[in-house]
């Protein structure tokens, strides 16, 4: 059950107009950083001439955001809980906003980086929080779940219009002036928020768990690092080496350490539920396939075939319009057949958009590009509702916001590892030009986009079938009994 839901601190009962006021006050929190990610891959390229950064280098820029991101969501949304969550949101708008504003300022691709990170912990406060505002404030299921499906639409728009305006700006203006759109929206989302969003709390919020939090963090961070420097550095060198043993030495204290805390960050029996597992393994190999697709395919079309940001913008539309499309229709399915078939569909479209890209060159005809993206966006688009429903599936309703936060983060720690290994697969074959490393390893690269895909399709089908469902029961019984803890945690995937 949502921590709004059973927030002890009700807010008075709104007007419908008022909730659905709220409601797009917090999309516009998901449309920027939803439009952030997208437009930042379409800057890739132009950010890489500018600032003279190796291939390396550009993968710092995505990931640097996405690893603290992932890092964050499940403190910021007990945060939230505890201290307020218009007023972790209203924080997280001005984090963002002010992040997005010096990375426009950056002179050098250190200083992006870092101010990417300052973006990436004002996004944490932004989407779950929002979430678990919107279950607040819609309380009548019906209602809720229409409001959470105008939620996932924004998804599609955000992607849509991304790669679009991203294109444009950059054309006219230049890459700095992509992070310019976060701030005016941002400001005006704290505006509305401060006016119209009413202020709750969590009866009883988790107590916080820095040293879980400190051990996540070390875990994601040492080998993300490893990935993406090894092609430079060498996978025996000794900061490779430092990285994989702080990321080794992380999570072998993070199994030790959380099972020994009342409240932990994560419940670890929670992947004694084979769907629940599923859940978070598809989670990361979806969203490592997208994330590495989008990467690869926004560096191909600029700098192998010397397509302009906005051209590249527009072939990426599909992407977009079928992810507004097809979004919607997998939470119809889930509701209507469960999750196997469309977690198992999902699979099959990203195995087959995957599997054309393999053997694209330079010289592959658009229409086919547009075919596999097209395909890989259907399979991207059926993707996401069944990931929280596997994950929740039979959990007892005091667990399923925990078990709904962590796949959330689950998405993002696969965002972070699909960019460092597609990046590294390419660093790693060949130094000099795009198409150099393209021509090297390109085939490579999208044939671990591919097998993302078949790993979706495959898990899908083994986690959700009717044993996977006993291990569901058994897991639920298990932890039943324990009183409930209020978590900020998204039900649909943003």
């Amino acid at each position: 059950m949502s921590a709004g839901a059973k927030s002890g601190r009700h807010s008075p009962e709104l007007s419908q107009r008022r909730r659905y006021l709220v409601l797009a006050i917090c999309c516009l929190s998901l449309l920027i950083v939803g439009m952030d990610n997208t437009i930042v891959n379409i800057g890739l390229r132009t950010i890489k001439t500018d600032l003279h950064t190796s291939l390396t280098d550009l993968q710092w820029t995505v990931d640097a955001y996405t690893v603290v991101l992932a890092s964050l969501l499940m403190f910021a949304g007990s945060t939230a809980d505890r201290l307020g969550r218009r007023r972790v949101f209203q924080l997280g708008l001005t984090v963002f906003s002010v992040g997005s504003l010096l990375c426009s300022l950056a002179p050098s691709l250190g200083w992006l980086v870092a101010f990417r990170a300052m973006q990436a912990v004002g996004g944490s406060m932004l989407n779950p929080v929002a979430m678990s505002i919107i279950t607040n404030v819609f309380t009548e299921p019906r209602e809720r779940a229409r409001a959470i499906g105008a939620w996932g639409g924004v998804v599609g728009l955000s992607f849509g219009l991304g790669p679009i305006v991203g294109g444009a700006l950059i054309g006219s203006v230049g890459w700095r002036s992509i992070f310019w759109i976060n701030v005016p929206i941002g400001v005006l989302a704290f505006v509305l928020a401060a006016i119209f969003v009413p202020e709750s709390r969590a009866a009883r919020p988790r107590r916080p768990d820095p040293v879980g939090q400190l051990l996540v963090t070390a875990l994601l961070a040492g080998l993300t690092f490893a990935i993406i420097e090894s092609p430079r550095a060498g996978w025996g060198s000794a900061p490779t080496l430092t990285a994989l043993g702080v990321a080794v030495l992380a999570g072998v204290g993070f199994i030790r350490y959380e099972p020994r805390r009342a409240e932990p960050l994560v419940d670890l029996r929670f992947f004694r539920s084979a769907p629940f597992s599923g859940a978070t393994a598809i989670a990361i190999c979806g969203f490592g396939g997208f994330a590495g697709f989008l990467f690869l395919i926004s560096l191909y079309l600029q700098g192998v075939r010397g397509l302009s940001p906005l051209a590249a913008g527009c072939c990426l539309l599909p992407m977009g319009v079928l992810t507004l499309i097809f979004g919607p229709l997998s939470g119809r399915l889930v509701g209507s057949r469960g999750p196997r078939l469309p977690l198992v569909l999902s699979g099959g479209f990203l195995t087959a958009g995957g599997l054309l890209l393999i053997p694209t060159t330079g010289g592959q005809s658009y229409l086919l590009l547009i075919v596999a993206i097209s395909v890989y966006a259907v399979g991207f688009g059926l993707l996401n509702a069944p990931i929280t429903n596997t994950a929740v599936s039979g959990m007892p309703n005091a667990q399923a916001g925990v078990a709904a936060a962590i796949a959330s983060t689950s998405r993002q720690v696969g965002a972070a590892l699909g960019v460092a290994v597609a990046g590294s697969v390419l660093a790693s074959a060949a130094t000099g030009s795009l198409r150099q490393q393209f021509d090297a390893a390109g085939h490579t690269a999208w044939t671990v986009v591919t097998a993302c895909g078949v790993a979706v399709l495959v898990l899908g089908l083994v986690t959700t079938g009717k044993r996977a469902g006993e291990t569901a029961k058994r897991t639920a019984d298990l932890i039943r009994d324990e009183p409930e803890l209020a978590v900020s945690a998204p039900r649909a995937a943003p």
